[in-house]
């Protein structure tokens, strides 16, 4: 079973603030839950220590290898959390997104983001963590 995905957003919610949908309506037979990446090699070590542009890459780059580990791709995921530690950094993620998005997902439907400003992650050099859904 092909999933069936339709992402929107609703005039009376007005228009988003940043490159993502407000609704994801999904028929699928399975879901894939991915745990918050970070920027993490695969030796585990930390990628782009203070940069924070170098750890979106890494993080959507994790993203995008668990989601090739499920035959999956992009215009799979339904939705993302995204955990930030820095407010300064709100501006940096969405030029980011803005960025990087359209060649990612082919269909320039993003998925819905919750984003949330946090006290920390898991270490401290870690400067954002996003969390993924994947309809399969």
């Amino acid at each position: 079973m092909n999933p069936d995905i339709k992402i929107y957003n609703l005039r009376e919610l007005g228009t988003p603030l940043g490159p993502y949908s407000q609704v994801a309506r999904v028929k699928a037979g399975e879901f894939l839950f991915i745990a918050g990446m970070v920027a993490t090699d695969a030796g585990g070590n930390v990628i782009g220590e203070g940069d924070f542009l170098a750890q979106c890459k890494q993080t959507f780059a994790n993203i995008e290898a668990a989601l090739r580990s499920a035959n999956a791709g992009w215009d799979n995921v339904v939705q993302f959390t995204t955990y930030l530690v820095h407010s300064q950094d709100i501006a940096k993620f969405m030029d980011f997104r803005r960025r990087e998005f359209p060649g990612m997902f082919r269909n320039r439907l993003y998925p819905p983001n919750t984003l949330l400003m946090i006290d920390r992650l898991v270490k401290e050099a870690f400067l954002i963590e996003v969390q993924t859904v994947a309809a399969l």
